[in-house]
């Protein structure tokens, strides 16, 4: 029922962008012949904005892997640049917060472990929504940032680092095997405001999966078996995730990337200071205006990253084929 009502909404999205671009061909075709040239202009608006949905929707065709439809968790951490990292990791968390509320995702914080003087040394978000692995998939990397520093007191260009790491919800379809003999657990009190309880008992979980290193946390929650539940969620995604990433060879790429988190291993840099410029260094897209991008305008980056990927994919299967 969930992939029917999928493609039923597809179908339905690309029916209603048809029905919408001829009605505001014949509109302006009217407004020519009326000489009504501020009608005329406004369907001109229309029709580039009704482009704009269309090539949205060209992208998410592409959007049929094995876990696209699913939600995802995003795990952010920081980097080499002290302060100014951590600070960075906030940014980004702030920055995929705002992109996935504009674009009608529910977003959940599950884990945050707070900087010495700012920001955060790392978090967990989970996205809730229709395609949000496929969309955010390919924002797995390390992410720079050069600015000046605010926490420098000569007021120093500094450039920081954070890697950001996305996998799937893995949903009650996809069965994965986890002996408990692998896993270490350990309990420890909350951080944050805290409260009457939050901080008081040992309810958060982390997770140590042994024979793969994988390491979850959770502290969402003030019962310890609810967070153990959603740390065992996380890690069976993670896995699956790891999974996903052996099969697909276009995704190897990306896991070199995240080999380290400094220094010629970034996937996009963003540029505040001396000159404004977010770029890709997978798909060369531009945008002169980071204050939008860290505000969630990322569309463009995901879009041309998305169609790289699936190009890439394509060309691999076909060589494969031959």
């Amino acid at each position: 029922m969930r992939d029917r009502n999928q493609l039923a909404s597809r179908i339905e999205a690309v029916r209603k962008l048809e029905t919408e671009v001829s009605d505001t061909i014949e509109l302006i075709g009217m407004a020519e012949a009326e000489g009504d040239e501020a009608m005329a202009a406004e369907g001109l608006t229309a029709l580039r904005i009704f482009a704009e949905e269309a090539k949205r929707r060209e992208i998410e065709s592409l959007l049929s892997g094995e876990a696209d439809a699913n939600d995802c968790y995003i795990e952010i951490n920081a980097g080499v640049g002290g302060t100014d990292a951590q600070d960075w990791a906030e940014m980004l968390m702030r920055m995929y917060t705002r992109w996935a509320e504009q674009h009608g995702y529910k977003v959940q914080l599950l884990e945050e472990a707070e900087g010495e003087q700012a920001g955060i040394k790392s978090a967990t978000l989970m996205v809730s929504g229709p395609n949000a692995y496929g969309w955010l998939k390919t924002e797995a990397g390390v992410h720079r940032l050069v600015r000046i520093s605010p926490f420098d007191s000569n007021a120093r260009r500094q450039t920081s680092f954070a890697s950001v790491w996305v996998y799937p919800v893995v949903d009650d379809t996809i069965e994965i095997e986890i002996n408990d003999a692998d896993l270490k657990v350990d309990t420890y009190r909350a951080s944050g405001a805290g409260g009457q309880h939050v901080n008081k008992t040992e309810s958060a979980i982390r997770i140590t999966h042994l024979p793969t290193g994988i390491i979850v946390a959770c502290q969402t929650d003030r019962s310890q078996h609810r967070n153990r539940a959603t740390a065992m969620a996380m890690l069976k995604a993670r896995m699956y995730e790891a999974e996903l990433q052996r099969r697909e060879a276009a995704s190897a790429v990306t896991e070199a990337a995240k080999t380290e988190i400094g220094w010629g291993h970034q996937i996009r840099s963003y540029v505040l200071a001396p000159y404004q410029l977010v770029k890709d260094l997978r798909t060369n897209v531009e945008k002169g205006n980071p204050d939008a991008v860290l505000d969630g305008d990322l569309d463009a980056f995901l879009a041309a990253a998305l169609a790289a990927r699936s190009g890439a994919t394509r060309s691999e299967a076909s060589a494969q084929a031959r």
